[in-house]
């Protein structure tokens, strides 16, 4: 266990003793000295009007030369996320389990920092088998099983990437890191503005989640809505093998904490990605299908209740611009902001509860952004505020389906 804390690194005080029990071909800490090099700038997100608005202010902090989020979080330009896999002539076809698999193993081999850590990630494989063979890659230290014990884990990570390491956090379940919440919000989250930049926390929370089918209450979570208000971290939710493994490889290299949301159910969606090398804009939307009448905002599972709907839509003579988000926060609200001046009015489809859920947020930003340009009161469909049924046809009730959105368009059309 004492190789394993000095490996990883399970406090700030770690980064004073070299890492001489880690063989160093397979894993390489750098010194404290290098950890006062790295740039001071915000993250930013474009706002309606095409300038760049700034996540937190220099105001808040004593040293104004540390933001709160930090250094360039690994920005793709728009050519890098606009190019769709399908276009492209060469790729090769993945499921967006062994898309996420596909990135996580090639930025390992990138970055001798980069390390994995969880409940069975090792030769088990994952869960969900995201981690299936890295072990046998890449040793057993950097592709670490711990004990069921999500707070202990969870913390030994961030004090490894207060180290310099760049570890990856694997919830078997994304329900359980409710157990690992002071971690992520008192630690992960604000560590680099409680030490006045001395520190930056590159560390990656992933897993499932979502509703399920039949997983029952506990295991049908959507943390979203309880991560959101968290100072410090940025979240983003995959929806398709290409943005699954542009999103992820772009996480890692993020200096700032970025939880990833997985569905449990898109994982054996499959699709045609690049051969080449390519990332993810952690904080641009994607542009789904372009259209005239109304903007349809979504993310996750609910893109394809959207896109089923849009179908029925269109044979009804309904042109709707579907945008999947991605970046749960921030928001992008340049490209949401340049569809609701196109179309003026709104409609949100989430899996995420209703009350406090990531609609009520966005719901309020276009209302203080974008309010003049709108014809209609934005709605938003969202799941039900109740504990997710074990029965199968009760669980289908609480989570909004196709026929709901194409009824709520029909309203808001009117």
């Amino acid at each position: 266990m004492s190789a394993i804390l000095q490996g990883a690194g399970a406090g700030a005080a770690a980064a004073l003793t070299p890492f001489n029990s880690i063989d160093s071909n397979k894993f390489v800490a750098p010194s404290r000295s290098s950890l006062s090099v790295r740039s001071k700038s915000y993250i930013v997100a474009g706002s309606d009007d095409g300038t760049n608005k700034s996540f937190g202010s220099s105001s808040l902090i004593a040293r104004r030369s540390q933001p709160l989020m930090i250094p360039n979080a690994v920005t793709a330009t728009k050519a890098d996320t606009a190019a769709s896999s399908t276009s492209l002539k060469s790729g090769h076809e993945l499921l967006l389990y062994e898309a996420l698999q596909e990135g996580l193993e090639e930025e390992m081999d990138r970055d001798p920092h980069v390390c994995v850590m969880g409940e069975d990630v090792g030769h088990y494989g994952g869960s969900y088998k995201v981690t299936k063979g890295l072990a046998d890659k890449f040793g057993d230290l950097r592709v670490l099983d711990t004990p069921i014990c999500e707070n202990a884990f969870t913390g030994m990570g961030i004090g490894a990437a207060m180290t310099g390491l760049r570890p990856i956090i694997e919830g078997m379940n994304m329900g359980f890191l409710l157990l690992a919440f002071n971690q992520i919000s008192n630690n992960c989250g604000m560590l680099h503005y409680t030490s006045g930049g001395q520190f930056t926390i590159p560390v990656v929370i992933r897993g499932p989640g979502g509703v399920g089918r039949q997983l029952g209450a506990e295991h049908s979570q959507r943390l979203e809505s309880y991560f959101q208000s968290i100072p410090g971290i940025q979240m983003v939710a995959c929806s398709t093998p290409y943005n699954a493994k542009g999103l992820m490889k772009a996480a890692i290299r993020s200096e700032n904490p970025v939880i990833l949301f997985e569905h449990v159910l898109l994982y054996n969606l499959k699709e045609s990605i690049p051969d080449e090398e390519y990332i993810c804009n952690l904080e641009e939307a994607e542009m789904v299908r372009p259209g005239e009448h109304i903007t349809i905002l979504t993310y996750s599972r609910m893109r394809y209740h959207v896109m089923q709907a849009a179908k029925t839509l269109v044979n009804k003579g309904y042109d709707p611009e579907v945008i999947d988000i991605r970046s749960l926060k921030p928001f992008d609200l340049h490209t949401i902001g340049n569809s609701v001046k196109k179309t003026h009015r709104v409609l949100i489809v989430e899996e995420c509860m209703r009350t406090g859920g990531i609609g009520a947020s966005l719901t309020a930003a276009i209302n203080e952004n974008f309010h003049d340009y709108l014809d209609a009161p934005v709605m938003c469909l969202s799941s039900q505020d109740v504990p997710t049924p074990y029965a199968g046809t009760l669980e289908e009730w609480t989570v909004v389906q196709p026929a709901q959105i194409v009824t709520a368009v029909e309203q808001l059309c009117q």
